[in-house]
């Protein structure tokens, strides 16, 4: 069972020039709204809806994604950056402490999901071929498929990691538990990505991996799960009849991803110690409207009929 214990310490990404560094976590983001936008494609195709419509489309996700989501972030988890590193909210670089690009993190789901039913709203007001449920119903499945990839990414950046395990599954994020400049003086070694690649490759510093905890792998939990959810919707989209019923996907959608938050949370270290002795974290009290939303497009909404 100790295949199932691994030390995670890899590059989280290439570096280009000077502080500048392409961040495997930033590729994640571009191969999920790439899927996204070839999903999209497919479904307009079938549906025999102009493709002139879905560059627009694919704009108007993006930027209400990474939008929500930056905002997201600040408004539930780091409320700090407002008065601490205001344009860091906006831009991909820190400010305080030393200029450092970073690319884009600090994203969190619950805002990219509301900012993209603004967005989509924000589109169906200029773009008026469907309605706006129609929309959401079919960029739902979309966005299911690039919550895989995010929770991947997030993985790679040993990011919104679990909590400690005693088990026979567990990981150690050697990069979440030193930081830079701690693990610089630690072991002597200048150059960071060296210092922490001495962590497990050097037998003289086994003592610095020993104090390195194993813990639940949360965002690879997170990234199977929705693996199923986006095949659920898919299966219903096209071999039911359930497309057609107006707000189901839409509903199922957050009845699942939401469910799957909600659960994966227990597992989970909370993103905000000051509210880790609520009863429930942050995420699992923001998951919980959007599953009532969700049951209520599913079983109770009916979609106006027009006066003739």
């Amino acid at each position: 069972m100790h295949a199932l214990k691994f030390d995670w310490n890899p590059i989280t990404g290439i570096d280009i020039i000077g502080n500048f560094k392409l961040h495997f976590y930033s590729l994640m983001w571009v191969i999920a709204f790439l899927i996204g936008w070839y999903i999209m494609k497919r479904i307009f195709t079938k549906e025999k809806v102009s493709l002139t419509y879905l560059d627009p489309l694919f704009i108007y996700t993006v930027l209400a994604t990474m939008i929500g989501a930056r905002l997201g972030h600040v408004l539930f988890y780091q409320s700090e950056l407002i008065s601490q590193d205001f344009f860091s909210i906006f831009l991909p670089f820190k400010f305080k402490g030393g200029f450092e690009f970073t690319g884009f993190q600090g994203l969190a789901s619950h805002g990219a999901a509301i900012g993209i039913i603004i967005g989509m709203y924000l589109y169906r007001k200029k773009y008026n071929y469907k309605s706006l449920l129609w929309v959401l119903d079919r960029v739902v499945i979309s966005v299911a498929s690039g919550a895989v990839f995010i929770r991947i990414g997030n993985f790679i950046n040993s990011e919104i990691i679990g909590k400690v395990t005693d088990s026979n599954l567990g990981v150690r994020f050697v990069q979440e538990y030193y930081y830079k400049s701690q693990i610089t003086q630690l072991t002597g070694i200048k150059d960071v990505q060296k210092a922490y690649a001495a962590v497990t490759d050097n037998p003289q510093f086994s003592e610095l991996l020993e104090k390195v905890p194993y813990r639940h792998p949360a965002q690879l939990y997170e990234s199977f799960c929705y693996i199923f959810v986006f095949l659920i919707l898919w299966f219903f989209y096209s071999k039911t009849p359930k497309k057609d019923q107006t707000g189901f996907l839409f509903g199922l959608f957050l009845i699942l991803l939401w469910t799957v938050r909600f659960f994966v949370e227990f597992v989970k270290e909370p993103q905000n110690q000051e509210r880790a002795e609520w009863f429930l974290n942050t995420g699992q009290w923001l998951s919980i409207p959007f599953i009532l939303i969700g049951l209520y497009f599913m079983f109770v909404y009916k979609p106006k009929t027009a006066v003739k």
